[in-house]
Parts: structure tokens; C-alpha cells; sequence
């Protein structure tokens, strides 16, 4: 049995090791975003500014006839990474937040 020795910590999702690189689990999905509350947006968009490496692309639609705005983020990133957004976004008073994650890894 090879003996593995880690030489770094977790950065981006890639753990470095003697005589190469793997790569953890990482999740393809989708979170959709509800926000009720405008005086959530500032903090919204600093938190998605801060995972910024795990969002393939964003989409955001105003309802103004309904005072609500939908987003939705495609993501890529590990399973503790896309809890830590989607934790850190539902705290957020006046904002909705669910995430669906492909099985495949």
C-alpha cells in the first residue's frame, strides 16, 4: 500500500500531493435565488463576490410588478464549498435559496 503525503491544504477544490495532483469531489448544480428584500442585495452580492471561484455563470431577472428579483448560478464546487454559499445566502433576511446537484461527481 503506497503511502500518500499530503504537501499542501485544500485550495480550489485540488489536493496536491507527492508525485502529482488529484482532485476531490466536486459537484456540478444549480441554486436558485429568491430575494424579496432590496436591502439584502448589497450583502448578496458580496457573499456571491466571495465565492466567486465556484460560479460558472449567473442569471438574474427582475419581477418588478411583483417587487422580487430571481437569480440563478450555475455552480461548480465541492459539497462543503456550495454549503458554505448557499448557508451564508439563506441567512440573508428576505432571501430564498435552493440548490440542486447533479449525482454524478
Amino acid at each position: 500500500m503506497e503511502r500518500v503525503r499530503l504537501l499542501g491544504v485544500i485550495r480550489a477544490g485540488v489536493f496536491w500531493r507527492l508525485g502529482g495532483m488529484f482532485v476531490s469531489d466536486r459537484r456540478l448544480g444549480v441554486v436558485g435565488i429568491v430575494v424579496e428584500n432590496r436591502e439584502a442585495v448589497p450583502a448578496l452580492n458580496r457573499i456571491l463576490s466571495d465565492h466567486a471561484d465556484l460560479i460558472i455563470g449567473r442569471m438574474g431577472v427582475p419581477c418588478r410588478e411583483r417587487e422580487v428579483s430571481v437569480i440563478a448560478l450555475i455552480v461548480d464546487g465541492t459539497t462543503d464549498a456550495l454549503g458554505s454559499l448557499t448557508g451564508r445566502l439563506g441567512a440573508l433576511r428576505g432571501v430564498q435559496v435552493k440548490s440542486a446537484l447533479a449525482s454524478k461527481r
